[in-house]
């Protein structure tokens, strides 16, 4: 709810103050001009390759050939944001509108609104929360993953694992967390010790999005 909350009241200031529209357009300008100096450099190295190259070689590819046309970066924030999130096995969203999401992020926990600043981010095991709009809001527990925030104000999200909250088993969770914690005691070298403690950290994020606390 607080999240919310402060997303519209962001919105508002978006709207209404002249410094946050200007810094939004700057971000929009600089993103302009490092597109534009992407394409410059690869007009000149094309230019010289056609000096050098035989005749009967082709030009090469670039990364930016295989990718499709990138969005404009709007002079002011949408009121939406893009999301797009991702598993190896499955896509959970793809250019879904939101108003806001929430990241577990390694450095702590960070809310996304429309407009924000471009960031990577690497998350760790915890509750990614989709504010779809005022009144829906979705929460995934994922393992770990990466979260990319660009500057046209979509928000790429890549999880090794995700899974609603409403399908973990709090009595599982619960079951492994003391399995893992067992081990840790009985470990015999660093290794085993490593692996219980990444079992520990797992399920008890788990535990805390099964309970309400994340």
């Amino acid at each position: 709810m607080a999240l919310r909350q402060a997303a519209r009241r962001l919105g508002a200031l978006a709207g209404s103050s002249p410094q946050v529209t200007r810094a939004f357009a700057v971000g929009s300008q600089r993103a302009t001009m490092s597109t534009e100096a992407q394409r410059e450099s690869v007009k000149e190295f094309l230019e010289k390759f056609k000096q050098h190259a035989p005749s009967t070689m082709d030009p090469p590819n670039f990364p930016s050939d295989f990718l499709p046309p990138a969005r404009e970066v709007p002079a002011t924030p949408p009121s939406k944001l893009t999301l797009n999130f991702y598993m190896p096995h499955e896509i959970e969203y793809e250019g879904a509108a939101v108003d806001s999401i929430q990241l577990p992020a390694v450095t702590g926990d960070m809310g996304v609104l429309p407009g924000h600043v471009p960031t990577v981010a690497q998350l760790r095991p915890g509750v990614v929360s989709v504010n779809m709009d005022d009144k829906e809001t979705k929460k995934y527990f994922v393992s770990s993953g990466f979260a990319f925030v660009h500057a046209n104000s979509v928000t790429d999200v890549m999880a090794v694992e995700a899974v609603p909250v409403e399908q973990l088993d709090g009595e599982a969770v619960k079951k492994a967390l003391a399995d893992y914690q067992a081990k840790l005691v009985n470990a015999k070298d660093d290794y085993e010790k490593a692996a219980a403690q990444i079992g520990i950290d797992v399920t008890q994020a788990m535990d805390s999005a099964v309970t309400g606390k994340a």
